[in-house]
């Protein structure tokens, strides 16, 4: 099975680290994404920019907005993802809690949805 381990991060957390703390950890994370992508758990992995950056787009009655920022008011920001193969939801919760950034936010485990059972279902 497929999940997305996506991670959340808050500011105030993250700059409460000690001098060098964030290094740290990105050093190990690279390290520890290094040993999961040799195992074949770690399919990819990006980090996003900051949320001021993004922008949100919504269509209602035919009218199309576009917002600055990110959809929801939150102090934790989706600040990147993984992609990982695992055996269950047991599973790929336990590869996630190997990451630090639960720390500085919050780890969501999402199970991929099979696009190509979705595909046949709907006769696409």
């Amino acid at each position: 099975m497929k999940f997305l381990v996506m991670i959340y991060s808050d500011d105030q957390l993250l700059g409460e680290l000690p001098s060098g703390q964030f290094e740290h950890m990105m050093q190990g994370c690279f390290r520890h994404a290094d040993e999961l992508a040799a195992e074949g758990c770690l399919l990819g992995s990006q980090q996003l920019e900051h949320p001021v950056t993004a922008r949100t787009v919504r269509v209602r009655d035919g009218k199309t907005a576009v917002f600055d920022g990110p959809f929801a008011e939150t102090r934790e920001y989706l600040a990147g993802f993984n992609l990982i193969e695992a055996a269950d939801m047991d599973e790929a919760v336990r590869i996630a809690q190997s990451f630090p950034w639960s720390r500085t936010g919050a780890i969501e485990v999402r199970p991929i949805r099979d696009m190509d059972a979705v595909r046949q279902h709907v006769g696409a």
